[in-house]
């Protein structure tokens, strides 16, 4: 016990060095639905789930990172720009006085690892016999072409897999959101659950130390009527003390549960709302716990393999499979084919007739590293890590559905043991109304007595804590089977 206070205690200080959360009846700004809890009713789970959707930092964290993600996808097809290039030369002084304008324009494209460009070049002057080739015509020389790949970077380059993998990065980047969502969701709801069975336990406990302060009232009178025995007092007083701690451990927790739900229910500003006993509901108001057969409905194996996590790793094997492909590309030797027309127009400038014709020229290039290490290395990484990434899609698989699987087995276990505390409750009541009776009539003992309302109430408290595990466990399910609209994602 002295663990957990002293364990509390230092999450207390740790909190009261944190910027200070707002108390619910401080509000001034927060969502709609919260401040009609605040004013007309008690804190509904639906309020709890839009709060934290809209406002939570972890949610509002993957929107961010999927924006940056769309915006490397930008990034990659930048790699097929439209490209222009001009250049300028010319001399200054000199025997020779040639000089030339060029302007440029490149646009690669995907297939083949192609690219295609276009120029306009014009010359002035006398350029040097090293130099001829920057002779043309009066009206200046266009020349188109095109660059091919015939083996490397045929079907695939750098360029084209940075755009596939970041549209891919992307799409991962969207699943993401959807699972930080489910999960915070899920965790709100559990956090709520534990709120309101934490509120309901103090009930419990107020009730009976009210009865063990009402019978105290009763019992000094009659001790000082001369009607009771001093170790009456004494032992009610034992009671006392026992309740009064049992209703403190109690507060603790509810605070505890409280500072919980605080960190999931924000206003607008995103700032944490702190929830109070006022703001707790009626259990009797809220829907029950689904029943384990309505669930079973769900088509599971389908579920299952439209979880985001699944999904997720179909685009990751997607993307070790492109990154295996491109370093099997590297692999290949290099054989890239060129090919140009160009043509001179206007009179025939100081370079002579030889520049006023159309020409046509093909080029073939080669290349290729004798060893490879480089690329054996890198591709045997890579396989290696789409093997990892496949062990791990199975594993995952199988978590899912064993996950699942213990859900309904708790959720089961939790509805049975619900109907068996409403029994107990029921029982331990009457036999504390039949104690009461035999203790008014002098045929009771004030131990039984005790014995008794403890009794109840323990089963009482079994009994809301039996409850817990049934919304703990609904709420799980509908988590692990992406039921977005008991998640108030929809």
């Amino acid at each position: 016990m002295g663990g957990v206070i002293g364990g509390a205690a230092g999450v207390f200080a740790l909190l009261a060095m944190a910027p200070a959360p707002l108390a619910a009846q401080n509000i001034e700004a927060v969502g709609d639905p919260l401040e009609r809890a605040l004013t007309t009713g008690p804190l509904l789970p639906e309020e709890v789930l839009r709060s934290s959707a809209l406002t939570f930092p972890a949610i509002l964290e993957a929107f961010e990172r999927e924006a940056a993600a769309r915006s490397d996808q930008l990034a990659a097809d930048g790699a097929f720009d439209l490209m222009l290039k001009g250049e300028y030369y010319d001399r200054l002084t000199g025997f020779y006085s040639g000089g030339f304008g060029k302007a440029e324009a490149r646009q690669p494209l995907r297939p083949y690892g192609a690219e295609v460009f276009g120029s306009y070049r014009v010359s002035n002057g006398d350029f040097p016999t090293y130099e001829n080739y920057n002779y043309t015509n009066q009206l200046g020389e266009v020349k188109v072409g095109a660059l091919f790949s015939l083996l490397r970077n045929r079907d695939i380059d750098s360029r084209r897999f940075g755009i596939e993998d970041t549209r891919l990065a992307a799409s991962q980047a969207q699943l993401d959101v959807m699972l930080v969502q489910i999960n915070t969701q899920h965790e709100a709801l559990r956090a709520y659950w534990r709120w309101v069975a934490a509120g309901e336990e103090i009930r419990v406990f107020e009730e009976l130390l009210e009865i063990a302060e009402a019978r105290q009232i009763g019992l000094t009178r009659e001790f000082r009527e001369g009607a009771r025995a001093r170790i009456a007092l004494t032992e009610n007083e034992q009671n006392l003390l026992r309740r009064r701690t049992l209703l403190e451990e109690a507060k603790r927790n509810f605070a505890t549960a409280s500072n919980s739900l605080g960190f999931y229910l924000r206003g607008r500003n995103g700032q944490m709302v702190v929830p109070t006993r006022e703001m707790l509901p009626d259990l009797a108001r809220l829907k029950p716990v689904v029943q384990v057969d309505t669930l079973l409905a769900t088509p599971l194996n389908e579920v299952i393999q439209n979880r985001p996590e699944l999904q997720t790793f179909r685009l990751a094997l997607e993307r070790a499979t492109n990154r295996v492909e491109l370093r099997r590309n590297d692999l290949q030797p290099s054989l890239d084919a060129s090919v140009e027309l160009s043509r001179d127009f206007g009179q025939i400038g100081p370079g002579g007739p030889g520049f006023d014709s159309t020409d046509t020229v093909v080029g073939l290039t080669f290349s290729v590293p004798l060893q490879r290490r480089q690329a054996r290395g890198a591709l045997q990484r890579a396989e290696a890590e789409l093997r990892e990434t496949q062990l791990r899609q199975r594993r995952i698989t199988d978590q899912l559905t064993t996950d699942i699987s213990n859900i309904l087995a708790n959720l089961s276990a939790a509805l049975k043991l619900t109907d068996l505390a409403g029994a107990e409750v029921t029982q331990a009541n009457q036999m504390v109304q039949a104690e009461r009776t035999r203790f008014r009539l002098g045929a009771g003992d004030f131990f039984l007595v005790n014995v008794r309302e403890e009794t109840a109430a323990n089963a009482r408290i079994s009994a809301i804590r039996a409850d817990l595990s049934g919304r703990l466990a609904e709420a799980s399910f509908n988590a692990a089977t992406m039921n977005l609209n008991a998640l108030g994602l929809e």
